[in-house]
C-alpha cells in the first residue's frame, strides 16, 4: 500500500459565476494550491477564468472530460495547451485511439500538461453500468478502461478511492491518481456512491483528492481545507 506523503488538495470550484469563484479564493488565500474548473465555471466564464485563477497563485486542473472522435480531442488538447493547465480530463471510454491522438498533442504543444483518463464515475452505481448494458462491476470496468488508458498514453487516472488500492498494486507508483468522492468523516455523502476519508484515500495511494462541497459550504472554508491539507500530512 502507498504511504500518504505527497498526496494533495484540490479544489472542486462548482460555481456559478466569475464573482462567486473569485469571492470564494478571496476567502481560501493561501489555504490551497490546487483548482479544478469544471464544465459549469468553465462554460459560463470561458478560457479566461483559467488565466485569472492562474494569476492569483493557484495550479489549475481543467475537469472538461474530453469524449470525441480523435481529430477533435487532439485539437482541443492543441487549444488548451494555450493556457496554464497542469491537468486535464477526458473520458476513457473514448477508447485508445482517441487518447492515443490526444497524448500526441500534448507532447506537441503542452508536454507539462498531464491527461487524466476518467475511468467510472464516483456518481455511478454497479446498477446504473448495467442499465448501459455493461455487465461489469464497476472495479472491473476501472482496471479495464485504466489499462487501455496508460498504454494509450495517458499520464494518470480519475477514479474512485474505492479502486486505488488495486490500481496501485497492478500499475505501481507512476499514474496519477486523481480522487473525487473525498469526505471528510462526518461530511454528507450527497449523490457520490463509492467515497472515502481524505487521510484513507491519501494511504491507499491517491496523488490528488477533490473536495468540493465540504470546504465550500464550510462556515470557514480556508480552515475546513487546512483541516483537509493536515489530515493528508
Amino acid at each position: 500500500m502507498t504511504q500518504a506523503n505527497g498526496c494533495q488538495l484540490i479544489l472542486a470550484l462548482d460555481v456559478e459565476t466569475r464573482e462567486e469563484a473569485l469571492a470564494t479564493l478571496q476567502t481560501l488565500g493561501d489555504s490551497l494550491q490546487w483548482v479544478k474548473i469544471g464544465l459549469q465555471l468553465f462554460t459560463a466564464c470561458g478560457p479566461d477564468i483559467v488565466r485569472e485563477i492562474h494569476d492569483l497563485g493557484y495550479r489549475v486542473f481543467l475537469d472538461l472530460k474530453l469524449h470525441d472522435i480523435p481529430n477533435t480531442v487532439a485539437k482541443a488538447v492543441q487549444s488548451i495547451a494555450t493556457l496554464p493547465v497542469a491537468l486535464l480530463t477526458l473520458h476513457a471510454i473514448g477508447g485508445a485511439e482517441m487518447i492515443q491522438w490526444a497524448n500526441q498533442a500534448r507532447e506537441d504543444h503542452a508536454p507539462n500538461l498531464s491527461l487524466l483518463a476518467v475511468t467510472v464515475l464516483t456518481s455511478m452505481s454497479d446498477a446504473q453500468l448495467k442499465s448501459l448494458n455493461i455487465p461489469a462491476t464497476s472495479e472491473a470496468q476501472v482496471q479495464h478502461l485504466a489499462e487501455l488508458s496508460l498504454a494509450a498514453g495517458a499520464q494518470g487516472l480519475v477514479c474512485s478511492s474505492l479502486e486505488l488500492v488495486p490500481l496501485r498494486s497492478r500499475f505501481g507508483p507512476d499514474p496519477l491518481l486523481v480522487t473525487p468522492g473525498i469526505r471528510p468523516a462526518g461530511s454528507d455523502s450527497d449523490e457520490q456512491k463509492r467515497v472515502m476519508t481524505p487521510a484513507l484515500a491519501a494511504r491507499a495511494g491517491s496523488s490528488f483528492i477533490v473536495v468540493g462541497r465540504p470546504v465550500l459550504r464550510a462556515a470557514d472554508p480556508a480552515a475546513a481545507a487546512r483541516a483537509i491539507r493536515a489530515e493528508l500530512a
